[in-house]
């Protein structure tokens, strides 16, 4: 009978490759899952001792690489995490889909924005500015508030409703306009006709006078990543001439999708 020779576990030395290793497994588990994870969870998807995970959960948490759930039992990406698959995809793709936006600013005459989620903000990942001198102006990495801007409303919409309702409690729905919600019932029902319409407005709701729209960027499993929004000023940018817009900024959304991997 053959003998069966077992490979001996790595030992997590504080400079040990095993130890960064997996580490990158671990951030990877909790990145491509789409619920936050506990320490089961990862025990299981990475067969690893409940010992090791926890110490790598509590290092990756200290570090801010993750974030502690709300129930204080699971985990999702920490905003160094974040910062960093931004970085990375920013600086990877960022002609072409400056490329893109350029496109769409001709056709729209706007400035155009690609946009992601961190934590309770939307942030600007990408945009091209139009020629007007009359515009907003806003740098790559600005966040906007999600309760009262086209995009961030669009993320909104597109989470599971107790995603959402834990998010919804935590933001602070300040009023910037008299267009603003400032309730959590009044914004539900305006986050439901924006999942039942596929696209999302900004009836000068964060700054008067300025209209945005909002279309989502989709992963190849469906999941909403990412916005296309554009805005201007009204009355150059009314409400109708942005979803007027639509074809072409669905459009640009599918080509952004494209640059994203998986």
């Amino acid at each position: 009978m053959a003998e069966v020779i077992k490979t001996p576990e790595k030992k997590d030395g504080p400079d040990g490759a095993s130890v960064m290793l997996r580490a990158l497994d671990l951030l990877g588990e909790v990145a491509r899952s789409a619920v936050p994870l506990g320490v089961p969870d990862l025990c299981v998807r990475l067969a690893l001792p409940k010992p090791t995970v926890h110490r790598l959960c509590q290092k990756l948490e200290a570090e801010m690489y993750l974030l502690r759930d709300p129930d204080g039992r699971r985990f999702t990406s920490g905003p160094r995490f974040l910062r960093m698959g931004f970085d990375m995809l920013r600086n990877s793709v960022s002609s072409e889909r400056r490329a893109i936006l350029a496109q769409l600013v001709d056709v729209a005459g706007e400035t155009c924005n690609f946009v992601t989620r961190v934590g309770t903000d939307a942030v600007y990942l990408d945009r091209v500015e139009a020629a007007w001198p009359l515009r907003m102006h806003l740098e790559v990495g600005s966040r906007v508030p999600m309760h009262c801007t086209a995009s961030g409303k669009l993320f909104l919409s597109a989470m599971r409703p107790s995603q959402r309702r834990r998010i919804l409690q935590s933001l602070h729905l300040k009023v910037n306009t008299p267009n603003t919600f400032t309730s959590i019932p009044a914004l539900e029902q305006e986050l439901e006709r924006i999942a039942a319409m596929g696209y999302s407005t900004d009836d000068q709701e964060f700054l008067e006078g300025l209209c945005g729209i909002a279309v989502p960027v989709k992963d190849s499993r469906g999941e909403v990543v990412g916005a296309v929004a554009c805005h201007g000023p009204v009355p150059r940018f009314s409400l109708d001439k942005a979803v007027a817009l639509l074809p072409d900024m669905r459009q640009a959304a599918d080509k952004l999708a494209a640059t994203l991997s998986d």
